[in-house]
C-alpha cells in the first residue's frame, strides 16, 4: 500500500500517542507482575507457552534469540519450580516438547486476569460511542496483522 504524507503523518500521531499511553498506563501494571521471582528470560518462556501453547525448544530457543543450551537451561529452572513440564515427542525421542504446568498456568493465568481486570476498569470510564472506537480501531490493527502476516 502506497503511503502519502498526510498518512505518515497520522502514523507518526499514533505512535506518539501509543507512546504517552504506554507511560502513563504503566504504572497501572498490577504490582504482582513487579514481584514476579522470575528472570526475564523465564518469564519470556512462560509468556511465550502461554500464548503459543506447547512448543519445542528449538522454537523457544529460536523465540528468545539464544542458543539451545541457554534455553535448556532456562528450562532446566523453570523445571524445578514446578512451572514447565518437559515431554518427549511421541513421535520422536528426539524432540522435547515443554507446555506449562498446571502451577505454571494457574501463576501466568492470574497475572493476564489482572492486566484485563484493571483494563476493564479503564474502560468502564469511556462513553459507549469511545468504546466503539476502540473496539473499530483494534479490529482494524488486528486485519492489519494477519494481512502483513501473510506477505
Amino acid at each position: 500500500m502506497k503511503q502519502g504524507p498526510e498518512q505518515d503523518e497520522l502514523i507518526e500521531n499514533i505512535l506518539h500517542l501509543t507512546d504517552r499511553a504506554f507511560r502513563e498506563l504503566l504504572p497501572m501494571v498490577p504490582k504482582e507482575w513487579l514481584h514476579l521471582d522470575l528472570t526475564t528470560p523465564q518469564l519470556k518462556v512462560i509468556l511465550l507457552l502461554f500464548i503459543s501453547g506447547p512448543s519445542r525448544m528449538s522454537e523457544i530457543a529460536s523465540a528468545l534469540g539464544v542458543s539451545l543450551a541457554t534455553a535448556t537451561g532456562v528450562l532446566d529452572r523453570l523445571v524445578e519450580r514446578g512451572l514447565v513440564i518437559r515431554e518427549g515427542h511421541p513421535e520422536d525421542r528426539r524432540v522435547v516438547i515443554c507446555r506449562l504446568s498446571p502451577e505454571g498456568e494457574k501463576l501466568i493465568g492470574g497475572l493476564w486476569q489482572l492486566s484485563r481486570d484493571r483494563a476493564g476498569e479503564l474502560m468502564r470510564a469511556l462513553t459507549p460511542s469511545q468504546l466503539l472506537l476502540i473496539t473499530q480501531a483494534l479490529e482494524a490493527l488486528l486485519q492489519a496483522s494477519e494481512i502483513t502476516q501473510k506477505e
